[in-house]
């Protein structure tokens, strides 16, 4: 029986084995989906296949500067309690380890890196961590910076992880303050856009739409002349920029300076007497997109009182 690369992928999320040992297994068993499950069992490396399963949608966001490297990671697990236990902790900072050292080019390649200090894969770890806790561990996101200067915040606790990476010939630590608070900034208020050049146009004609149709049905608006009610929608669209677009935003640290965002980046580089440039910005939120379904544990509990 033929097996094709859809075949892998879906034996590797059934059992949360590594590409190369999913591809083995479905060579072994001429690809057969269920032999090749039972395959990867009987050689020990699908023994947490049953919890591979289960809805795991707590867990940590975490960023970190390793080496000069900024990296941020997403990991997961079934609940909040395991979210904060020490050894699910130091796996999530061992993960991000591995991203800072190796560079791999995505998620797949990430999973058969050496998890950082063994000689196992990162798969092979995070295999070993769900049989230790006890409950389905998925490493989902990873993003990482090696060009210039990332400042991490990670937020309650591992919430909300944000890497914000700047362009500047200042020392790292210099420019940490600044950083940090861009990072709080983003962590709080979650912008749609880093700057109001990003809009795209059919972001700003969806708005403008809107915002003319609003004034059709307002009786106070709606006789007006449709060059001033043009001239209204261009104030409201620079309101649409300082509530959407990270640099023209407000400082949420209003107690360190009062403005927008880029105005501050522009009087810290004057105060600290060289050049920075927001460049990007990466913001992971547990948990953010993924289907949580609580009766899962519910059901458990039912079943095992019925036994």
């Amino acid at each position: 029986m033929a097996f094709s690369a859809t075949d892998v992928k879906n034996l590797r999320e059934m059992t949360g084995v590594g590409m190369m040992d999913c591809k083995k297994a479905l060579v072994a068993t001429d690809g057969d989906m269920d032999k090749a499950v039972e395959w990867l069992r009987e050689k020990g490396m699908a023994a947490s296949v049953k919890k591979a399963g289960r809805v795991a949608a707590e867990g940590m966001a975490y960023a970190a500067v390793i080496d000069g490297v900024g990296v941020v990671v997403e990991v997961n697990a079934e609940t909040d309690f395991v979210g904060k236990n020490e050894k699910f902790v130091d796996f999530v900072k061992g993960v991000a380890a591995t991203a800072a050292k190796e560079n791999p080019a995505d998620l797949d390649a990430l999973m058969e890196c050496k998890y950082n200090g063994t000689d196992l894969t990162v798969t092979q770890q995070q295999q070993e961590m769900v049989l230790v806790i006890g409950e389905n561990i998925k490493v989902r996101r990873f993003a990482r910076y090696a060009e210039g200067v990332s400042v991490p915040y990670v937020h309650a606790g591992g919430k909300i992880g944000v890497l914000v990476n700047l362009e500047t010939g200042l020392p790292a630590e210099q420019v940490a303050e600044l950083g940090k608070n861009i990072a709080m900034q983003i962590a709080a208020l979650n912008p749609r856009f880093w700057d109001k050049s990003q809009v795209t146009q059919d972001v700003l004609d969806e708005e403008k739409k809107v915002m003319l149709a609003q004034m059709e049905n307002d009786p106070k608006m709606a006789g007006k002349p449709e060059q001033v009610r043009e001239k209204i929608v261009m104030g409201k669209l620079n309101k649409f920029y300082s509530e959407n677009c990270l640099l023209q935003q407000d400082s949420v640290r209003a107690d360190v300076f009062e403005g927008s965002v880029e105005a501050y980046i522009a009087h810290a580089a004057k105060e600290l007497g060289g050049a920075i440039t927001f460049k990007t910005a990466v913001r992971f939120e547990k948990g953010e997109g993924i289907e949580k379904k609580q009766e899962n544990f519910a059901d458990e509990i039912a079943s095992l009182v019925k036994g």
